[in-house]
């Protein structure tokens, strides 16, 4: 509960300097929040709730992250040739552009007020895996023909083109069909398809694009629906980037899970310490 409450306040800091717009949003958002049921994943209640559509209502801002989202887009695309030419070079391309892809998972405006992606490869680089199907995940990416790759922030989405881009350079051929899943609609800082555009992603061989809800409506299947999960049981490779993907998937079967954990409650779910880097697959 403290999580949503401090992310609406910082979403409307990104709106306004207005102290008191800032209050009329807080107080309408802990009024919900006394209304809904807190049942169920984050995820699911932060669709409940409906930050967005809150700030929407109040200061006609759809999209509070806009600006943000450009700049985590720049930050990475500045950083994309050196990132190139490390996986190149490196002994193990894939263990490293996967490692890349989550170190830069980082780029989380709802956990973080600031980050460093720089320092933060470096260290991810250093530490490796602590969950690590690694293995299994290499052997899957060989033999796949299909792959379903739900995204998670704006920025990162510049170094997951980079593993799908490795991905096809060690299978020496491309995947017949890529599906890219982002969200329908702004939340957070979310990538959506104006972010894969931006960063040329929709440029990559074979892509298709699908949408997931922001918890407003029209913008796409819940993550958690029937329609979603079809979408996991039709390809052969499954990613999932993040602890969003990870709160509301992590109990679907044949899901490879990217994220860097940022929380205690992700830390106690998965048995690991916060900062832990993890490669985790569902049975």
């Amino acid at each position: 509960m403290p999580c949503m409450v401090k992310q609406a306040l910082k979403a409307a800091s990104y709106v306004t300097d207005d102290i008191k717009v800032r209050e009329k949003v807080l107080r309408e958002v802990m009024k919900r929040l006394l209304e809904i049921s807190w049942e169920g994943t984050p995820p699911q209640l932060a669709h409940r709730l409906g930050v967005v559509s809150i700030i929407k209502s109040i200061t006609g801002n759809e999209d509070p992250y806009k600006e943000a989202k450009k700049r985590c887009n720049d930050v990475a695309l500045s950083l994309y040739p050196a990132m190139k030419e490390m996986i190149r070079f490196s002994d193990e391309p894939l263990r490293t552009a996967t490692l890349l892809s989550i170190a830069a998972n980082v780029m989380d405006l709802a956990a973080y007020d600031s980050f460093d992606l720089e320092e933060t490869v470096s260290k991810v680089l250093k530490q490796g895996f602590t969950i690590n199907d690694y293995e299994l995940f290499k052997k899957k990416v060989v033999e796949a023909d299909t792959l379903l790759f739900f995204a998670d922030n704006a920025g990162e989405i510049v170094f997951d083109k980079l593993l799908i881009e490795t991905m096809h350079s060690i299978r020496e051929r491309y995947f017949s069909k890529v599906t890219y899943v982002v969200k329908g609609g702004p939340i957070v800082n979310d990538a959506t398809i104006e972010d894969v555009k931006y960063v040329g992603l929709d440029k990559l061989p074979n892509i298709g694009f699908r949408f997931v809800s922001n918890g407003e409506p029209d913008t796409g299947p819940e993550r958690r629906s029937e329609e979603v999960k079809s979408w996991i049981e039709e390809h052969d490779l499954v990613i999932a980037k993040g602890q969003g993907n990870y709160e509301d998937l992590s109990d679907f079967k044949g899901i490879f899970f990217l994220l860097m954990v940022k929380c205690p409650v992700i830390a106690r779910d998965l048995g690991v310490d916060v900062g832990s880097i993890i490669l985790k697959y569902t049975y």
